[in-house]
């Protein structure tokens, strides 16, 4: 395959539905003959797997909390995302930097200047393709979540004005994010959000 893939993420608070949007659109992509990697954030590489359990039950320092974000991504980028797009694949992530500035400055409050030094020194230049963001309303989020009956990590956990500020960073991030960032309304019809979502993919 020529050419330099596509990186595509998924974004959205606890509960706004990505998961299965995620399956759909990588499904949707094989059956046009596209290579596919299917990843997430925290995780992706088995390091980054084993951050992720710290990240999601470990209490820590705020700032570690963002420090070992980056370094997971800056494993996942090297190990996994940018070999794959060298290759020509396209690469579909469950959350990636945005996701870090909605819940770590947003929802946790860290000075967007630590956020941004690290943004630059672990993908200056380098965002995605797509980012298609789920917005939904915290508290149907929270009683989806709830109604899922899983044990809750320590993000979900937090408060309703906790997502309150986590979506209020994410709709901020979008408009500054010059037309990458599709919002879609998670509120809709799964049908409704599914072909929205197929249609802001195919547009690439």
């Amino acid at each position: 395959m020529g050419g330099r893939g596509r990186f595509l993420t998924f974004e959205g608070i606890d509960g706004a539905g990505k998961s299965s949007q995620i399956e759909a659109a990588v499904a949707h992509l094989r059956r046009r003959g596209h290579q596919v990697v299917q990843t997430r954030e925290p995780g992706g590489t088995s390091l980054g797997e084993r951050l992720r359990e710290l990240l999601l039950h470990q209490p820590m320092h705020l700032e570690t909390e963002a420090m070992l974000m980056f370094a997971a991504r800056r494993e996942h980028l090297e190990k996994l995302i940018l070999p794959a797009l060298a290759r020509g694949e396209w690469v579909v992530s469950d959350r990636f930097t945005d996701a870090t500035y909605a819940y770590q400055v947003g929802g946790r409050g860290l000075d967007e200047r630590r956020f941004e030094a690290l943004e630059r020194w672990v993908h200056a230049g380098f965002q995605p393709d797509l980012t298609v963001l789920f917005d939904l309303e915290p508290a149907i989020a929270a009683q989806r979540v709830a109604s899922a009956g899983n044990a809750p990590d320590r993000f979900e956990r937090e408060q309703l004005d906790f997502f309150e500020r986590v979506r209020a960073a994410y709709l901020a991030r979008a408009r500054a994010a010059d037309g990458r960032i599709r919002v879609i309304d998670a509120s809709a019809p799964i049908e409704a959000i599914r072909e929205r979502v197929l249609a802001a993919v195919d547009g690439l």
